[in-house]
């Protein structure tokens, strides 16, 4: 993860959620500290962006780490989109 740092990344959690935001650390244990952060929160009605802003997120939450495409994630029309909540990961 040492090369992912500082780019635009997508973490989803354990209990179901969607965060995106500026890697700023993480440490051994996957603890993630975010900055400039916000919850994707998908629905039959679309896709509501609630503000984080510096976020910290402890690493037995975190299920996925994604890098991502900062120019292709603003072309894509948000409102449009519908879908189901995530639901959380069952072990």
């Amino acid at each position: 993860m040492a090369t992912l740092m500082e780019p635009f990344i997508d973490i989803l959690t354990n209990d179901g959620r969607n965060i995106v935001g500026t890697l700023r650390g993480f440490d051994q244990l996957v603890n993630i500290i975010l900055e400039e952060s916000h919850e994707r929160v998908y629905s039959s009605d679309g896709v509501e962006r609630l503000h984080l802003g510096l976020c910290i997120i402890r690493g037995d939450n975190v299920a996925v780490v994604g890098l991502l495409d900062l120019d292709l994630d603003k072309r894509i029309d948000f409102s449009t989109l519908k879908g189901e909540p995530l639901k959380p990961v069952v072990h």
